[in-house]
């Protein structure tokens, strides 16, 4: 077992690495900015090492400070968290060649998966479905304009090596998809450092659904059933839940199946989610995560496997402590996330001081955030100050503790989503779980602020 683990991260997910290495009796190291000196995870890990000032390109996305700082603390692994670096291929090259474990997959499997042309490639050759589309990446404009005919619109037009939301633009016609093509790949280069698109059929109401993955180093891999992600804002997730509501059973096992076989295929390594979406009793493959997902803790609360210890264990070379293969769950779980938004002025970010701060509780409720009274919230990162996950023995139940969960959370000081959430999780077709990832946009007066 590792005996020091740095965490490349901030915010809420270093503060959960931080709880799992201290379970396993590992020491932690912090990396910081100059914006995040007050941050929870830097009071909390025993180590800790400021990289540079506030914006990320100067400190958490520079490779070079978070090796030195690993290599001046002693630290034996690296944990990349979510978002930053953690499905950079360049950053676990840079941690095998300073004899540091990134508690991850392999570059390979992150650059494999990480490109979604490439994935996608893959998963045609593994006979598993996925949305009609470009081969891969497409460059020149009219050509991508024959395929987008032959698909048939709508089309959406999408990055390569993208994720997040970035880089992405729908198109309804012959006349639009010409300028969506190229804000899609100005987005993507922005965004990515890297302009390549692809074309595929854009799916008018489907559901989002993910499988996750764990894998070890001795050839086994399980999966940990479903989440449904189906409420999303601008390509943003903001509330999940395990398992999906209204799935077929028998979808359920196909695509457990499927997502279990193209990991296999490629001998994952680590903990990975694969997403499809789910339309009129089809699934089509849409792309990997090569990395922890925000949205693990309902994963969590209906298998009661510890994610983030399990990825440590596998990195440190230990064989999966638990066998699951979607089975075995037990009741429902929801998860909110609250972040640090003005809904009336069109859920812009939101920074300011925190001055009253009291997180909900009692049974089947879990809180995971990195803020508190006093906690300044910055403006140079993302705006998720907290997630609220609950559990129950039915989906109703669960529904109920989420409902009082909300109630009950106090934030002052800054604008928070807490009242748009309390609206959609209260609303009669979320409620009959009847909701795909165009709902927000039907239901365009849950985007409203309450007056």
């Amino acid at each position: 077992m590792f005996k020091k683990v740095l965490i490349a991260n901030r915010g809420e997910i270093a503060l959960r690495v931080i709880r799992a290495c201290r379970e396993l009796g590992i020491q932690t190291v912090a990396v910081y900015s100059e914006a995040d000196r007050e941050s929870l995870h830097v009071r909390f890990a025993d180590d800790d090492v400021c990289i540079g000032p506030p914006p990320s390109r100067l400190s958490y996305l520079r490779i070079p400070a978070i090796i030195a700082a690993a290599e001046i603390t002693g630290a034996d692994a690296i944990h990349p968290g979510y978002g930053f670096l953690a499905e950079n291929a360049g950053f676990a090259d840079a941690c095998a060649n300073s004899n540091i474990t990134f508690i991850g997959p392999t570059a390979e499997q992150i650059r494999q998966m990480g490109d979604k042309a490439s994935a996608r490639r893959l998963a045609q050759e593994l006979n598993i479905p996925v949305v009609p589309g470009s081969p891969g990446p497409v460059e020149n404009p009219a050509e991508a304009l024959a395929i987008a005919e032959e698909i048939g619109f709508p089309v959406i037009i999408k990055a390569a090596a993208g994720g997040g939301g970035k880089g992405m633009r729908v198109a309804h016609d012959a006349d639009a998809f010409m300028q969506a093509f190229g804000l899609a790949r100005n987005e993507a280069l922005a965004a990515f450092g890297n302009a390549e698109v692809y074309v595929e059929k854009f799916l008018e109401r489907p559901r989002h659904i993910e499988i996750q993955l764990m894998g070890d180093q001795f050839g086994n891999l399980m999966h940990l059933g479903e989440r449904d992600c189906s409420i999303q804002r601008r390509h943003q997730k903001l509330i999940e839940e395990a398992p999906s509501p209204g799935l077929p059973p028998e979808v359920r096992t196909r695509m457990g199946e499927s997502a279990v076989r193209a990991a296999k295929h490629i001998k994952y390594l680590g903990a990975g989610t694969i997403e499809f979406l789910y339309e009129n009793g089809c699934f089509y493959f849409m792309e990997m995560n090569t990395r922890v997902q925000v949205e693990h803790p309902v994963t969590e609360m209906v298998t009661s496997c510890d994610i983030v210890k399990e990825q440590i264990r596998v990195a440190a070379g230990e064989p999966l402590s638990i066998k699951l293969y979607g089975d075995q769950l037990r009741g429902h779980a929801i998860e909110c996330r609250v972040n640090a938004e003005d809904p009336s002025r069109n859920f812009q970010p939101a920074p300011g001081t925190i001055t009253a701060y009291h997180p909900p509780g009692g049974p089947g409720v879990r809180v995971d955030t990195h803020v508190y009274a006093g906690y300044t919230v910055p403006p140079y990162y993302d705006s998720l100050l907290a997630k609220v996950i609950v559990h129950g023995n039915t989906r109703e139940e669960a529904l109920a503790r989420m409902s009082q969960a909300l109630d009950s959370f106090i934030v002052e000081g800054v604008p928070t989503t807490i009242p748009f959430l309390k609206s959609v999780i209260h609303h009669p077709a979320f409620v009959a779980g009847q909701v795909d990832t165009k709902f927000l946009e039907r239901e365009p007066g849950l985007l409203k602020p309450a007056q």
